[in-house]
Parts: structure tokens; sequence; C-alpha cells
């Protein structure tokens, strides 16, 4: 009489600890990837206060490219989010009104860029405030802001332009709630 095969019960160890490994890379490779990913593209953050509303509410989460603006310049119309002029530990999230060299003036509640009204289909009726800023030009390398909610909106009207280099990323996804989830507009 013959004696048993063994190498049945070894081969399926030795199987098993080969998919493991190959399982394992993967996710590892996963997380890696993620990572870099997160951390070197895009990030999420939450959006804080009603500044931004109706596209961005409070408490919503949003992603944010960071490498896109070393590819293409800022436009206005843009929602950045930068570190704020008065407190750099804290981050803000408006809308690019004013380009490097425009000259920017609101006549009650209505923006003018460079002498002529600006459109702005973003900001909602009830959510125009009737104010009026005298004009600012603004500098080299500088941008003017301001909250799609005008009358609830700490912006460039309050604490001047925003130094580019304080810009840190472009809002491009709302992901929670998942109800609200969408592109940023």
């Amino acid at each position: 009489m013959a004696a048993p095969d063994e190498s049945n019960g070894s081969t399926t160890v030795h199987k098993w600890f080969f998919e493991t490994r190959y399982w394992l890379r993967d996710l590892i490779l996963s997380v890696l990837l993620a990572f870099i990913v997160i951390v070197f593209l895009y990030q999420p953050v939450q959006v804080e206060g009603t500044s931004m509303m109706p596209h961005l509410e409070n408490h919503e989460r949003i992603f944010i490219n960071k490498f896109m603006y070393r590819f293409r310049p800022i436009a206005r119309g843009d929602v950045v989010v930068f570190r704020y002029p008065l407190d750099p530990s804290k981050s803000y999230i408006k809308r690019v009104i004013g380009l490097p060299g425009d000259v920017v003036s609101i006549r009650d509640g209505h923006v003018m860029v460079n002498g002529k009204v600006l459109s702005e289909p973003y900001v909602a009726a009830s959510y125009f405030d009737d104010q009026s800023y005298a004009p600012v030009k603004v500098e080299p390398n500088h941008y003017f802001v301001l909250g799609d909610h005008r009358s609830s909106s700490s912006d460039s009207r309050v604490w001047g332009t925003v130094d580019r280099q304080a810009i840190y990323g472009k809002a491009v996804l709302v992901y929670w709630p998942l109800d609200q989830w969408g592109w940023v507009r």
C-alpha cells in the first residue's frame, strides 16, 4: 500500500501564503496611494459658517484641490480656501471676485469690476446686501474675495485682499452629507 500524499496540505498553505501576501501588498499600495492623493492633491475640509450659502452650507465636508494652481492661474469665480489674513492659523473659503490689477467697487450691493457690473448668478437675491464700498485696486499677487452670502460674510470688504501665497486650494466637491454630494459651482 502506498503512503498518503501530504503535499496537498502544504500546497494549500503555500497557496494561502502567496494569496495573502499579494492581498496585503495591494492593500498597502492602496493605502499609500490614498495617502499621497489626500496629502498632496486633494484635502478634505469642513465648511464652517454660512458665508458661502446657498452653495456651501455650514458643516458640509468638501474636497479641495491643492495641486491645480501649480498648473493654471486662479480665475474669477473660483471658490478658494486660504489662510485668513488676520490669523493664519484659521482657514477661510470664499469666491474670487477681483484678480491682480482689477479695480473692484460695490454700489448698492452690485459688484463692479473695472467699471462693469459683475454677473453673479451664484448669489441668491435674498443674500445680497445693499451696501456700497469704495473702489479697491487689487495689488499684484493678491485677490479680492467675497462670500456668496454677502449679508453674513467677513471678506475682502472688511480685511482687504488675500495674498496668493495664502491660497492653498480650490473647492471642488461636496462629499458630505450625501444628499448634497456634487461639484462646487
